[in-house]
């Protein structure tokens, strides 16, 4: 053996010297190859592999595999004998001291003590502080493992413990749960804290802050709808200006939509919430090495990014890093937590996994039956939601066993999976559900019985609160679904109120039966002979009044359609008279376009038009100066008139400091114009500043705030605002028009109708910038950092050049000639100008490109001022004519889109991430031309891209898929010739695109020799690779934990990404696949086969291939299909005629269809199983599935694959090669109503309308 000697190890002195020794011996068996040797075989440093094998520390897993791989040894052999000496040799570095403080919580949240341990949420903390000193309601929304229960009581609850503010020192903190009854538990909760007897003084004029954590729970946990409603207005009552309440809701974010079920808390919190999103790396790098030092204990400078790395920006990774961090605590060697012990400990995916596996390995038969009876009563199955927990009482576990009961309880309590609170208990935190898979696999098969069983739980209680009224037994379907289900079930299924209310509801039936049919023999025949006679009277006339209605219902909407884009208000009237007369289709078509129209408030303050706007920079103050001297402040976006100012009798121009404490107003009084600074809170006048020669045309304050610009003909003054005092006096422009500062403040900029361009040096009054750019029009815009300005030329187009040297950056060609009002959004990426009629157009500043065009609905009377919000979504338009300001809503007109790729491309395969705030997409074309990409859902930027070329070598690649010369205004539509190609599968041909359980973004591409790849799509790391036969298709499914392959000739295969296990779940026969789809639980597999006679679906047990059902669509055109949120429906599209299908697939019948009258493809449920989505040549259509009627439809009017985010708010439409992200608003007709009328006004009504159907009667 070459090489220098090893030094002796003795494998008595410990696990980590044998594990050495075997190395050791391992290597000397491949004939003694040399470290030099084994390093290029291994893949890792020769001082890296000699160490693994020095006995001094335990190697990672990955470097011990790579040692033995190398020598020959067998993975699987060396892993378990790593694992081995991995948890020997944790246990004997930490028995010395076992009852050392854990510096980490693993699943368990933070209590208030722990505050000492809390680290990584000191911003959000602050944040959540200054929400609560400004609102009396507030709440906190963040996903399932964002922290947020720890935040309330380890982050904020010390703070408010210690603060010095009064507005902010607590009379008293009490923190609770919903519960299944919360009004009824909690209403003594909520009554503020009273004196004490000699504390007055320090109690008076203090709050009472209720913290609400877990509010989800009054949707999965409370079934009374008139009990939730009672608490959460006992909740509202913070919000009277007397109470001396303050309250704070924590929800789980994908309870966002069920808030706005209740009126008042939708209203409540509007603009007071919180997000508590993903950590940064530095917050997370402060929680995983903080803690440890607080305890003197170190992190391994490696470990912790690695787990930085892996944690960033996982939806409900903290939990998961928490308690990956305790089992690496407990494994730590000395005081250091190293990367071996988290090995040891299952790493980040499966660390809960390994401590819940080892929990329940050590339960008898009759301890692990138990367990699994414990941990369902825990589970709240979701509906068309994420599973939730669901904290019970001792006595609603079961009765017989009790000291199993109790032991099995008490080993997962001490491995923290369990907390016991008194008589309560709960999972530690909702992540082992997911993270746990056999626990998965439980609540996966007992899904419909757990559901059955929260009801029937939830019915025994309140038939035993209610003295056991026969009212409150179960009867029919009721009783019939708890009788499959428990009927026959164990004793120890039920409790004994539970067998007792089940024992009773049958009991009652039989009874009832046997009365109704006495009675219902004697009252039939005498019923019959009355009904027939009244019946026939009664339903000629109903059919001649439901014809009429319907009738004029239908010509009601058809004006409204034809009226939506010239006269959007009378549109928008019509559609609710045509919905109050008749709820048809067509109505409730028309009813839903009105309600997505931009309009949102209208504003009438006056008789006389408005001549200047401004908006505050919070977006939350809208200031109107009106042609009868008046000022106007209203609130936005209520609407609410909060000061009227009198200003002079002439005034065009007014603005906003940038930290929206002062307003400025341009005015004439008299003879004389002067500029009056107001203060927008209070309505009270600061000073006024004379301007002796001429009028204002412009003015525009400093970053800081502290200094104010305005233009005059032939001069521009800057003052100081706090003094009143003249700066400067600029006059070397010959013709001022438009103003702005510069970024730092220490410049102002000045343009002018012929062009001329002039900086100045605030500080010392000289010049920097001269020049004229010879662009002479019509109007001129200086975007807010001064560093932009924007010309109308007379003949027509806009140019937007740079300030400093008169560049074009940018030319908008298709405005109309004759255009005299341009703006630019506070952020200068968007401009406003006025279009043909009564429109305005908007324009991204950097690309040209068109955003949107609104119509204003001035009535034709033309527009004279546009005012854009710093949110970006909203804008305010006044007209010449009309005293009315409408403000417009944006977000339902714009959408995000992802750069194109090569124009040979199109959109394969598209998955949200679970908290929607990350798209990962799959693009197909030309052989060896496919590649995955991760793209921020916000902005439309792209994060990676990942290639997926078959026969290539490199694994990352962040541009191998875009075009050197691809042009980004090109795809708006997918290349027809290329569509014809293009199957209708939407699964990846090469490869696909899937998030892990801790939602990490995965992507699968075949390469070279049959192998399938599975990478970390953010960072190229490889997860896992196998060998497969040549294969056309892959889906991974919901959960990120498999991955469905399907093979050339129609077989499908099931690759488990954890285990690698693989089997077949169906055979082709030789017959190709058109697509398969999982439903969203990952249970069940529906495969498409193309038929001789046409196309067959077949749905397939995903785990064993047992074949649930067979669906015959009756079609011979190609198909593609989409699960609701339950899986509980399937739904169909054939292609060629646009036929649309549901299926109930617990039983393989069909439940209903409809056509969307054109070649259509690609089905998409929201996430509340409401509304389908649909994409066809006549646009994506939205169709309500409860009453089978069209809510609005989108562009493009192409084919094009969609997918729904989380929270439904987002439709991901591909077009082409890119992926357009939209906006969507789906209201109840209630609320679109409702949307419409304050929007135009709740007293209009359309003409030659009776009142009761338009917006009249809403105002009553």
């Amino acid at each position: 053996m070459a090489g220098r000697r090893e030094v002796p190890v003795d494998p008595a002195a410990g696990p980590v010297q044998r594990f050495a020794c075997d190395l050791r011996d391992l290597r000397a068996g491949a004939d003694g190859i040399t470290y030099r040797s084994l390093a290029r075989r291994a893949g890792y440093s020769v001082t890296t592999l000699s160490r693994a094998a020095a006995g001094e520390q335990l190697p990672t897993l990955p470097v011990a595999l790579a040692y033995a791989g190398a020598c020959g040894g067998d993975p699987a052999e060396w892993e378990a004998r790593w694992q081995k000496a991995a948890e020997e040799s944790a246990g004997n570095g930490t028995r010395a001291d076992d009852a050392a403080l854990a510096p980490y919580r693993g699943l368990a949240r933070f209590e208030t003590g722990d505050s000492g341990l809390f680290f990584g949420r000191e911003h959000l903390t602050a944040d959540l502080v200054d929400l609560l000193r400004r609102r009396r309601f507030a709440a906190v929304f963040g996903p399932s493992g964002s922290g947020k229960s720890s935040l309330l009581r380890a982050g904020l609850i010390p703070v408010l413990q210690h603060a010095q503010e009064p507005d902010l020192r607590p009379a008293a903190i009490r923190i609770l749960t919903p519960g299944a009854r919360p009004a009824r538990g909690h209403a003594a909760l909520l009554t503020p804290a009273l004196p004490r007897a000699g504390d007055a003084a320090s109690v008076a004029g203090t709050d009472t802050f209720v913290i609400i954590d877990q509010f989800e729970e009054v949707f999965t946990l409370c079934h009374d709808a008139a009990e939730r409603a009672r608490f959460i207005d006992l909740l509202l009552t913070a919000r009277r200006p007397e109470s001396r309440l303050r309250v704070l809701l924590a929800v789980r974010g994908d309870f966002y939509g069920r808030c706005a079920e209740h009126p008042g808390l939708a209203d409540a919190l509007r603009d007071a919430n919180l997000l508590a999103g993903a950590m940064s790396q530095a917050e997370l790098r402060d929680a995983v090495v903080k803690p440890a030092t607080a305890a003197g204990l170190t992190v391994e400078r490696a470990l912790t990014t690695r787990l930085v790395k892996e944690v960033t920006d996982a939806p409900g990774g903290l939990p998961l890093l928490s308690h990956a961090l305790l089992e690496t605590w407990r494994r730590r060697r000395g005081k250091t937590l190293t990367m071996a012990g988290y090995e040891a400990a299952g790493c980040l995916d499966g660390a809960i996994a390994r401590t819940a596996e080892r929990v329940y390995g050590g339960f008898t038969e009759d301890q692990a039956a138990t367990a699994r009876r414990v941990l369902l009563r825990l589970v709240a199955p979701g509906d068309g939601t994420p599973d939730t927990r669901r904290p019970v009482k001792r006595a609603e576990l079961p009765t017989t066993g009790r000291d199993d009961t109790a032991q099995v309880m008490e080993a997962l309590a001490r491995a923290r999976l369990l907390a016991l609170d008194g008589d309560t208990v709960e999972m530690a935190h909702e992540a082992l559900i997911t993270a746990w898979p056999r626990l998965r696999e439980w609540t996966g098969e007992d899904r419909e019985r757990l559901r059955v069983h929260r009801n029937l739980t939830e019915a025994a209680h309140t038939w035993r609160e209610l003295g056991h009224e026969k009212e409150s037994l179960y009867r029919g379907s009721r009783l019939a679904a708890a009788q499959e289900h428990f009927g026959g079930a164990p004793r120890e299924d039920l409790t004994d109120t539970e067998h007792a209310f089940l024992d009773a509801s049958r009991d009652h039936e039989r009874k009832g039966r046997r009365r109704s049919r006495l009675v219902l023999t004697a009252v039939t025949a005498a019923l019959c002979l009355a009904l027939v006679a009244a019946g026939l009277a009664v339903g000629q006339w109903r059919s001649a009044v439901s014809a009429q209605e319907l009738a004029q219902s239908r010509q009601l909407a058809a004006q409204s359609g034809a009226l939506l884009d010239s006269e959007p208000d009378l549109a928008s009237l019509l559609a609710v008279h045509a919905y109050r007369t008749s709820p048809t289709r067509e109505a409730a078509a028309a009813l839903y376009a009105a309600a997505a129209l931009p309009l949102r408030k209208t504003l009438t303050g006056g008789t006389q038009p408005v001549g200047s706007l401004a908006l505050s920079p919070d977006g939350h103050t809208l200031a109107t100066h009106s042609r009868d001297g008046k000022v106007r402040v209203w609130n936005l976006p209520g609407g609410r008139l909060r000061h009227t100012l009198t200003a002079g009798d002439l005034g065009e121009v007014a603005a906003f400091s940038p930290d929206g404490r002062t307003l400025a107003v341009a005015a004439l009084d008299g003879t004389d114009w002067v500029i009056a600074l107001w203060d927008p809170v209070t309505g009270r006048k600061l000073r006024d500043f004379a301007v002796p020669d001429g009028s204002v045309r412009e003015m525009a304050f400093s970053p800081d705030s502290r200094t104010m610009a305005a233009t005059s003909p032939s001069v521009v003054r800057v003052w100081d605002v706090a003094t009143g005092r003249t700066l400067h006096s600029f006059t070397s422009h010959p013709d001022p028009l438009t103003v702005a500062f510069g970024p730092d403040g220490r410049t102002v900029a000045t343009v002018g109708h012929g062009g001329e361009v002039r900086v100045w040096d605030t500080a010392t009054g000289r010049t920097r910038t001269a020049h004229d750019s010879e662009s002479g029009g019509r109007a001129v815009a200086l975007s807010p950092d001064g560093r932009t300005y924007a010309v109308v030329r007379a003949d027509g187009p806009v140019q937007l050049r740079e300030t400093a040297t008169g560049m074009v950056r940018r030319t908008i060609r298709d405005v109309p000639i004759g255009l005299n009002e341009v703006t630019f959004a506070p952020d200068g990426r968007t401009l406003a100008t006025l279009g043909p009629g009564d429109t305005v157009q908007l324009w991204d500043t950097a690309s040209g490109a068109p955003q949107a065009t609104v119509t204003a609905g001035h009535h034709g009377r033309g527009i004279m001022r546009v005012a854009l919000g710093a949110d970006g979504h909203t804008l305010v338009t006044s007209s010449n004519l009309d005293p009315a300001v409408r403000v417009h809503r944006l977000s339902a007109d714009r959408s995000r889109t992802t750069p194109p790729g090569q124009t040979t491309t199109y959109i394969a395969g598209m998955a949200f991430s679970p908290d929607g705030r990350t798209m990962a997409t799959v693009r197909q074309g030309p052989p060896g031309g496919g590649s995955a990409q991760l793209w921020d859902v916000r902005t439309g930027d792209r994060e990676a891209t990942l290639t997926l070329d078959s026969g290539s070598n490199s694994a990352f690649d962040l541009d191998s898929d875009l075009a050197p010369n691809s042009d980004s205004d090109s795809n708006s539509h997918s290349d027809p010739s290329l569509r014809k190609k293009q199957p209708l599968v939407m699964a990846s041909r090469l490869g696909a695109v899937g998030f892990s359980p801790t939602g990490r973004a995965l992507a699968a591409r075949a390469v070279k020799n049959g192998v399938i790849e599975v990478r970390d799509l953010a960072t190229g790391r490889l997860r896992q690779s196998r060998a497969l036969d040549s294969t056309d298709t892959a889906v991974f499914s919901p959960d990120g934990t498999r991955l469905a392959v399907v093979g050339m000739k129609g077989s499908v295969q099931i690759w488990h990404l954890s285990t690698g296990a693989l089997h077949t779940v169906h055979t082709g026969h030789g017959q190709s696949v058109r697509t398969i789809a999982f439903t969203p639980d990952s249970r069940t597999l529906a495969v498409v086969d193309i038929e001789a006679n046409g196309e067959q679906i077949t749905l397939l047990d995903a785990e064993t291939g047992r074949t649930q059902h067979t669906i015959d669509p009756d079609t011979r055109s190609p198909l593609s299909l989409a699960f609701s949120p339950d899986g509980h429906t399937l739904a169909t599209v054939s292609s060629r005629n646009g036929v649309v299908k549901t299926w109930d697939t617990r039983t393989g019948r069909l439940q209903g269809g409809f056509s969307l009258s054109a070649e259509a493809a690609s089905p998409a449920f929201s996430p509340d199983g409401r509304t389908l989505a649909a994409s066809s040549l006549r646009g994506i259509q939205l169709w309500d599935l409860a009453t089978g009627r069209p809510r609005i439809t989108l562009p493009p009017r192409s084919l094009a694959a969609l997918a729904f985010s989380p929270d439904g708010r987002t439709l991901a439409i591909s077009t082409g090669s890119s992926v357009q992200l939209r906006s969507i608003d789906l209201p109840d007709p209630a609320h679109a109503i409702r949307s419409i009328c304050e929007a135009i006004g709740t007293g209009r009504t359309a003409p030659e309308q009776p009142p009761e159907t338009g917006c009249r009667s809403a105002a009553r």
